[in-house]
């Protein structure tokens, strides 16, 4: 199922999450964002068009900024922020650049999606970056979000990306390999499950754990972006982004995951 999703999908939005990202020593793994960029360009060679949401600017910051990295203060953490949001785009820039493809940057608060004309101009952008050829890389605005306009995690921020786009099909890359019955990193017994088509039972059946080391989200987000998308019939799948060429292992089946399905 996952293969021919990807198959038949033209527009494609992908979301990377922090721990994705993050090399062991908790700097931006540059020779993932190359691998990416490689499985990336062939999709592209094929005709398909690609969104990606990228997390990772706090992580960035601190690889650069570390004398920063015990400071909770708010206006520390947004200044971080808006340090680390250059240098992950510089990653993203030199990945993409290999291939002679452009990247654009796209900032997004709550606010946004709430406000008719910025919605309309999102998405107007949007298409316009795409046909044109650039790959538009969205992150939350977190140098200015507060909490009243916060979206508060990258799952919830693909989902209104790919709604907004209109995209065939949301791929969320996380640091599992899809949704489990209970954690597999607590519980070895813990089964995968590939395919889900009731959101309701699922999450009657399963049980959440807590968040991760870097992100903002868990599997709680997930099943929410999950659900998102699917009430405008884009299809969503969750699969560990990690592994050696994901993308491709998906597409050609190597790789297993988990599908949503309305």
């Amino acid at each position: 199922m996952i293969t021919q999703l990807i198959q038949d999908a033209r527009k494609i939005i992908f979301k990377f999450g922090s721990n994705t990202l993050a090399g062991k020593d908790g700097n931006i793994n540059s020779a993932f964002l190359l691998e990416f960029a490689d499985q990336a360009a062939a999709q592209i060679k094929k005709g398909k068009q690609i969104v990606i949401v990228s997390s990772g600017a706090q992580v960035a910051g601190l690889s650069t900024m570390d004398k920063w990295a015990r400071k909770k203060d708010i206006h520390y953490r947004q200044a971080l922020c808006a340090v680390g949001q250059v240098e992950l785009m510089e990653n993203w820039r030199r990945a993409f650049s290999q291939y002679d493809l452009h990247i654009a940057q796209i900032l997004l608060t709550r606010e946004d999606f709430n406000d008719t004309n910025r919605t309309l101009n999102m998405r107007n952008t949007l298409f316009t970056l795409v046909d044109e050829g650039i790959i538009p890389i969205i992150n939350e605005n977190d140098t200015v979000s507060v909490e009243e306009i916060k979206i508060g995690d990258n799952d919830t921020l693909a989902a209104r990306s790919a709604i907004l786009w209109s995209a065939d099909l949301l791929i969320l890359f996380s640091d599992i390999d899809g949704l489990y019955d209970k954690n597999p990193k607590e519980y070895p017994e813990a089964t995968l499950v590939e395919e889900v088509r009731d959101m309701s039972t699922i999450r009657k059946n399963i049980t959440i754990g807590a968040t991760n080391n870097f992100g903002t989200g868990g599997i709680a987000t997930k099943l929410d972006a999950a659900e998102m998308a699917l009430s405008y019939g884009i299809p969503t799948i969750l699969a560990h982004g990690g592994k050696p060429r994901s993308l491709e292992a998906l597409t050609s089946g190597a790789q297993k995951g988990t599908v949503f399905l309305s």
